[in-house]
């Protein structure tokens, strides 16, 4: 059962070796010869049951390990052991592939997870076997032959044949070291797996080294190769063969910048510029700038740049000048040739022709004296202390030897066009219409005679002026008045008529309105003439006083025909009004009350001072305290009426009477009536003799006692104080 174990153990190791290793020894046993049937110690073999006598059941243990010098067959084997089943009796050969039994398969496999160091020891034994379940290999007993050998072997295909014979026993085998798939180098340690997707497009060579696919490149063959003459800086590609141009760059190879948006006529080197093209200016190069290809300014050859729009700069050759370089330089003009020599211009240079006597390049060198009679035109000579000589020339002559005629209009010295004339010794300008002065460099003011009218401002001019016109003036002088029909004010198909200072509209039929701008109903046969000018002026007439004063008339008598109204209406209303009545006015302003309305009765009715409020004690205290009490009674002569009328003296009648007003007339805030029956009155001095002592007083120590009394005839209710 041990065995069994080890056995499954040495399978599952080497197949999870396989499954991470890079190479694979293989060995293969071919042949084992024991004719003897012979132990290692000599010993026979026991058969079993039916067998022959000495008939050894033979199986192997194989153990690689690395090299060593001396071969040690114990334990461990650091690449690997395996342990076979029984083989076969005696003497057998083993064929290729899976035998008899199917847990042996030759040959047999050591797979390598590392790389192939080159070289190995190899153990091979030989062991017998009672019983094929029974493959222990701890038993010296049970050896049969025991190999034991170093090599040295490189990776390969081809099998290296062996023998090894030990006297009584020959075992012959081979064995090779190959890599696994996608393992390559002469230790397998080189991985190449082929692949063709987003990790690699490649196959592998014979040393393991990557082959890329047509199209692609890279150190994984990761990188497409994209359209021959792509840009690489500007283009890419996802696919062979393709060249996708990056932001801001076009063209079938990305090698053409995009240009600014909307330029026209400009380049770029890099994206989004807009490098104008010669002749083209502004953001956009939309301007046509190209002045020098289209006008051609620059003259004698020079170079012309342009510097804006309409504008230009010309670079002159030598010897040439001015803004077009149509001036040639004159190097003569600084009169470098000396002693009367004549110089010649050249292109940058001059040259000097000297006269007879001189020599050198501007003439310094003088051979001659004033005996040779140099001097021409009458000119006198006199020799120069340094030597040579000098010549005083006579009016009209020029040079060093006086042999020039002075031209004095040469210099061109007259302006603006004068004619130069030569006079001789002098010379005269003739100025051109407009001009003035000795070289006719003034311009003669026309504006002086002020010919603009009307207000108009004079601008001068060259031999000619120009006004300015006011409104409502035109013309070379601002002499015409402005049409009033010039702008049209008609509208709707009318005809302007001009009427001095004004204009007036025909208007067509159906038309109306100052300008004609309205349409009318349809109106009789005709034209319609509107003359907005006359209406007008008619309203700068005299002022309408009459109209005025009618007006400003008619609305007083309005305002008095109203106030007529009103005062009538009041008479009536005060007529139909009612008589006022006295109570409502004593008692507001005596006592305070409220309005107190009866019928009409002849009684009187006395209240207590202390059930009405009465409020006249300031009346009295501003009052004499020593006058008679009468005289309040004149101060209210109904109240002293009422008092001294005939009343009639039922005391009945007065307890209904009093009964059946008390509720009508009493005042607001008193809490009830005295119950007490008021003294029956007779006559008036009875009554105020008898009154002070009345049961009606309450309190005696009241200076005022209120009394109540009833008109006989009026239907009034009036407030009385009895001092």
């Amino acid at each position: 059962m041990g065995g069994r174990c080890a056995l499954a153990l040495a399978v599952v190791s080497a197949l999870l070796c396989q499954v991470w290793s890079s190479g694979v020894f293989e060995l293969k046993l071919q042949e084992f010869v024991n004719k003897k049937g012979l132990l290692g110690n000599r010993n026979c073999c026991r058969g079993g049951a039916g067998a022959p006598p000495c008939a050894c059941r033979t199986f192997f243990r194989v153990c690689l390990k690395h090299y060593q010098a001396s071969v040690s067959p114990e334990p461990p084997c650091t690449y690997g052991s395996a342990v076979t089943p029984v083989l076969g009796v005696d003497s057998f050969s083993l064929p290729d592939g899976a035998g008899a039994d199917p847990a042996f398969s030759n040959p047999i496999r050591f797979p390598f997870g590392f790389t192939w160091p080159g070289t190995f020891s190899l153990i091979i034994e030989a062991l017998h076997t009672d019983s094929p379940d029974d493959l222990a290999t701890e038993n010296p007993e049970r050896l049969i032959s025991r190999l034991a050998t170093q090599r040295h072997l490189t990776v390969g295909e081809e099998w290296s044949q062996d023998l090894h014979s030990s006297g009584r026993t020959d075992l012959k085998y081979s064995y090779r070291f190959v890599c696994d798939e996608h393992y390559y180098g002469e230790g397998c340690s080189v991985f190449c797996r082929p692949r063709d997707d987003a990790f690699g497009h490649f196959t592998c060579g014979e040393r393991g080294e990557k082959v890329c696919n047509p199209g692609w490149k890279g150190l994984y063959c990761t990188e497409p190769i994209c359209l021959p003459g792509c840009d690489e800086q500007h283009g890419f590609c996802d696919r062979p063969g393709d060249c996708k141009c990056r932001v801001g760059w076009q063209g079938r190879y990305c090698d053409e910048c995009i240009r600014y948006p909307g330029c026209l006529h400009g380049t770029c080197q890099q994206p989004w510029q807009c490098n104008c093209q010669e002749g083209w200016g502004g953001l956009f190069c939309n301007q046509d700038l190209n002045y020098c290809t289209h006008h051609k300014p620059c003259k004698n050859g020079a170079t012309c740049t342009n510097t804006g729009q309409g504008s230009y700069t010309c670079s002159c050759r030598p010897g040439y000048t001015g803004a077009t370089c149509e001036l040639g330089i004159d190097e003569c003009d600084p009169s470098p040739c000396k002693n009367g020599g004549s110089c010649t211009d050249l292109e940058n240079s001059y040259s000097c022709t000297c006269p007879p006597g001189f020599y050198g390049k501007i003439c310094e060198l003088s051979a001659m004296t004033c005996a040779d009679g140099p001097c021409f035109n009458g000119g006198r000579c006199s020799d120069s202390p340094d030597g040579g000589y000098s010549c005083r020339c006579p009016a009209g002559y020029s040079g060093f030897n006086c042999e020039k005629k002075v031209d004095y209009c040469g210099s061109s010295p007259c302006a603006n066009g004068a004619k130069c004339v030569d006079l001789g010794d002098a010379y005269l300008c003739r100025c051109q219409v407009g001009f003035s002065g000795r070289h006719c460099d003034d311009n003669v003011d026309d504006c002086a005679s002020s010919p603009c009218a009307n207000g108009g401002t004079c601008r001068d001019g060259v031999n000619d002026f120009s006004c300015t016109c006011p409104p409502g003036y035109t013309g070379r002088n601002c002499s015409a008045p402005v049409s009033r029909c010039e702008h049209a004010p008609c509208h709707n198909g009318a005809t302007c008529h001009e009427r001095g200072h004004r204009y007036v509209c025909e208007c067509a039929r159906g038309y109306g309105g100052p300008n004609c701008q309205f349409l009318l109903p349809e109106l009789p046969p005709g034209p319609a003439v509107v003359d907005l000018t006359e209406k007008l002026e008619g309203q700068g007439g005299p002022f309408p006083w009459v109209a005025v004063c009618a007006g400003v008339i008619l609305v007083l008598m309005l305002l008095l025909g109203c106030a007529a109204m009103v005062v009538c209406i009041r008479l009536r209303l005060q007529k139909r009004r009612p008589p006022a009545e006295p109570c409502r006015g004593e008692t507001e302003t005596m006592n305070n009350l409220a309005n107190c309305q009866r019928e009409k009765d002849i009684s009187v009715s006395v209240i207590g001072a202390t059930q009405i409020k009465n409020t006249n004690k300031k009346a009295d205290l501003h009052g004499d305290h020593g006058a008679d009490k009468n005289g309040f009674k004149a101060r209210y002569p109904v109240v002293d009426y009422n008092l001294v009328q005939d009343l009639k003296g039922d005391e009945a009648a007065v307890r209904d009477v009093h009964s059946k007003r008390d509720t009508k007339c009493q005042p607001q805030g008193s809490s009830g009536e005295e119950k007490g029956n008021p003294s029956t009155l007779r006559g008036g001095e009875a009554s105020e003799r008898k009154r002070p002592d009345s049961a009606c007083s309450t309190s005696k120590d009241t200076k005022y006692q209120s009394v109540y009394v009833i008109s006989e005839e009026k239907d009034e209710c009036v407030i009385a104080t009895e001092v």
